[in-house]
């Protein structure tokens, strides 16, 4: 019998922390986050990162482990995410997976090989130079003949990504694609429970627009300014998150403050246009549309459904 494992999944803004908080006090749960921002330490206004008071008392993992300058990989996740879960099982607890980076999921859940290839520094470094100077859609280009799902499923700003992935090729003369694909994909080592949030999609980018004023009238910029005073500089991984590259541009005088404001509005309705593209290729996911059932009715079919045997 495998253990059980609750995913809460949607794109930005849909309300999945309200939700999984819930979720957490009736199900004797823990939450292990699934966000790609959130783990990053003094990063809390722009990666919408969950409060002490709205965790209201309800343990939460992955969240705050690593400084801003240090690269992080989806291997390094699915290891130290792993052994939280092991962790919460072992005392008997439900863990639930929450946050809306995909990637980070299917680590956990899915038949990934993160050893397909050993690391190539110099080429790295060569393809860092490369992008730096003319820009992260140029290296992303290189993709499309030798890659082109990669091409098409990794942005052109998840630029750590796209190195990983012509690095992949160049060691290994594969596609970077090939190396997580089956039948036995989805076969994970977790009783699976994958719920995703969605609604309209109109409704959902007001959201977003508001949640973006919100941070900024929450102090955004001066969070920003902030790790700029302690060394952080928009060419770390940790910066490239939406929110912070562009506040960072804005900072170093490249775009203004009304150009800043509406990056950060667009790329968020850009991510969370990818993010729903994301979960609709899972087979395990089940919908719960926001416009269709209420709150509670969410709340009431996922607490039936995980207490079934």
């Amino acid at each position: 019998m495998k253990n059980k494992l609750l995913i809460i999944a949607g794109p930005t803004a849909v309300g999945k922390t309200d939700l999984s908080i819930k979720l957490a006090k009736e199900l004797n749960g823990e939450i292990v986050s699934t966000d790609s921002m959130q783990i990053y330490k003094y990063m809390d206004i722009g990666s919408a990162k969950v409060t002490k008071e709205e965790m209201d008392g309800v343990v939460h993992h992955m969240i705050d482990v690593i400084e801003p300058d240090k690269p992080f990989s989806v291997a390094e996740y699915k290891m130290m995410a792993t052994k939280c879960i092991e962790d919460i099982l072992s005392r008997g607890k439900l863990p639930i997976l929450v946050g809306g980076t995909g990637l980070y999921i299917n680590s956990i859940t899915c038949n990934m090989n993160f050893t397909e290839a050993e690391s190539d520094e110099a080429y790295r470094k060569e393809l860092e130079a490369l992008a730096n100077e003319y820009g992260n859609e140029y290296i992303h280009n290189m993709l499309k003949d030798i890659d082109p799902i990669s091409f098409k499923e990794i942005h052109y700003n998840n630029r750590k990504r796209v190195i990983r992935a012509l690095e992949v090729y160049k060691l290994t003369k594969k596609p970077f694609s090939s190396f997580n694909v089956g039948d036995d994909f989805y076969n994970g080592p977790y009783d699976v429970k994958y719920y995703v949030l969605n609604m309209d999609r109109e409704k959902l980018y007001e959201r977003i627009n508001l949640r973006v004023d919100i941070m900024l009238k929450n102090g955004l910029i001066e969070e920003c300014i902030k790790l700029k005073d302690m060394g952080y500089n928009s060419l770390m991984q940790s910066m490239q998150g939406i929110g912070y590259k562009e506040v960072f541009y804005y900072l170093d005088n490249k775009i203004s403050y009304e150009e800043a404001i509406e990056m950060i509005k667009q790329g968020s309705r850009n991510y969370a246009k990818r993010q729903l593209t994301w979960f609709r290729r899972d087979p395990r996911v089940t919908f719960l549309n926001k416009d269709e059932l209420t709150e509670n009715e969410i709340f009431n079919k996922v607490v039936k459904e995980i207490k079934m045997k």
